[in-house]
């Protein structure tokens, strides 16, 4: 296959284009972009299905997961937290649902793409949200006609051979210097995580989906996964600190989405999903808030609401259980185990090896943590 692509990484840069077997365009004009992201994604759900054996669902945005998860229950709370009334859903709508209820913000206009074929389920899923593009082995003939129809024509829909293997090495050109590295072919699997911790089947389920989002996430990153999906991802900083700090403060977000305070604020009926979003974000936030901010809050409810205390948040994020953390490199310093115990995580996975790892294991230590030690690096740049 060789194509002309919409354009390179900005629209003046026209010229762009696409050479390689497995993959087939289906309706759209890709950009270099899109197609970046969709073939991390890709890469992702295909390792996170292996691994677990469970149809599993990716929401990417800019060379990254916003999210990730495989198919479980939906439950009424969770629904209702991600402004979702219909549950009898399919296992690969399931996914999709839960990869992108990981981070709704960011995973706004995103690029998904799920392990199994696409069905009438997923295609009504996607039909109510803003997103670029899918990818996945196969779709039901009812599903692509819906697709097709999305985003007046222009949905971009991609087709994987879920055969394909591609080379041991790879190319990469850059300022006319041409790297050849190896492919990054290690698998992450339960036995990753088997340094003699004793863990439930929900830590190695949830160090499964965090360990192998950040394998498809640019460096440096962190994750934390809950009940099979990445709930906090902090991505591409140069502190490992900061990704922690980002992954956590993401996942105390989506745990206090939950809350009763939250899942009754009383919005006016105006406001649209994405509009509700931001209300809730800022209601999060409201410590942070100017006084004129917060009037701004309030007048997109009906009536005012009464902010969540410092005591209600650290008794709801400490009610969940099986909160884990993984990350794509060594942990420095203490600092990221003492901000993960904040957000009540029990199970931390890094690769150690760092002249640091006595420090570092002592805070685990002293919160209670269960620190694994994978010996396995995962940078992606």
């Amino acid at each position: 296959m060789h194509i002309h692509l919409k354009y390179g990484c900005n629209p003046h840069q026209g010229q762009a284009t696409l050479a390689g077997d497995g993959l087939q365009i289906l309706n759209g004009t890709p950009g270099y972009i899109n197609l970046l992201d969709a073939l991390g994604a890709w890469q992702l759900v295909k390792e996170l299905k292996s691994a677990t054996g469970i149809a599993s669902a990716a929401s990417f945005k800019h060379l990254s997961p916003a999210g990730a998860a495989i198919a479980k229950p939906l439950d009424d709370t969770y629904c209702r937290s991600q402004f979702r009334t219909n549950t009898q859903l399919s296992s690969v709508a399931t996914a999709y649902v839960r990869a992108r209820g990981g981070d709704r913000m960011c995973s706004f206009g995103d690029a998904a793409a799920v392990s199994d074929p696409v069905d009438l389920s997923l295609a009504q899923v996607l039909q109510g949200e803003v997103s670029d593009l899918i990818i996945a082995p196969a779709y039901d003939p009812e599903a692509l006609r819906i697709l097709k129809r999305k985003k007046r024509g222009n949905y971009l829909i991609l087709q994987m051979d879920p055969e394909y293997e591609p080379p041991a090495l790879e190319r990469r050109e850059l300022y006319g210097f041409e790297f050849v590295p190896e492919r990054n072919t290690a698998a992450i699997t339960p036995q990753t995580f088997g340094s003699g911790v004793d863990l439930s089947e929900a830590e190695v389920e949830n160090l499964l989906v965090a360990t192998i989002a950040l394998k498809y996430t640019q460096s440096n990153s962190v994750a934390v996964a809950y009940d099979g999906q990445v709930i906090g991802m902090g991505a591409g900083q140069q502190s490992r600190i900061h990704c922690t700090r980002l992954a956590c403060d993401k996942a105390d977000k989506w745990l206090l989405q939950q809350h009763p305070k939250v899942l009754q604020l009383p919005f006016v009926s105006r406001l649209s999903k994405p509009e509700r979003t931001n209300v809730i974000d800022q209601f999060l936030l409201w410590e942070q808030l100017s006084a004129a901010e917060q009037q701004d809050m309030q007048s997109s409810l009906k009536v005012a609401a009464e902010p969540l205390t410092r005591d209600e948040r650290d008794e709801w994020i400490g009610s969940f259980r099986h909160l884990c953390m993984s990350s794509d490199a060594y942990f420095p310093f203490r600092d990221s185990l003492d901000r993960a115990a904040k957000s009540n995580i029990v199970t931390v996975a890094h690769q150690g090896g760092s002249v640091r790892d006595e420090p570092v294991a002592a805070a685990a230590k002293e919160q209670a943590i269960k620190l694994i030690e994978t010996q396995l690096r995962c940078f992606l740049h």
